[in-house]
């Protein structure tokens, strides 16, 4: 079982970093794995057309909300 601030917790919010949803994958929880993935390509792409590709954000915003919700984890 693993609790807020545990290695499995950190070791996923480093995963949702680099890539949001992985984090969640590697806790098991799939579904909302896919939804951090989604919600970060529709971010990456929205960004992308406001600012004709010059800062596309996005991906990077909700990174590190998909960290967050990976290191705040319980079961």
């Amino acid at each position: 079982m693993s609790a807020q601030g545990s290695a499995g917790n950190v070791i996923a919010a480093i995963c949702s970093f680099f890539i949001p949803g992985l984090g969640q994958l590697v806790q098991g929880r799939v579904l909302s794995a896919i939804l951090w993935f989604a919600a970060a390509c529709i971010a990456f792409v929205i960004t992308w057309l406001l600012t004709v590709s010059l800062l596309p954000f996005g991906w990077f915003v909700v990174s590190i909300f998909a960290c967050i919700n990976a290191a705040m984890y319980r079961r």
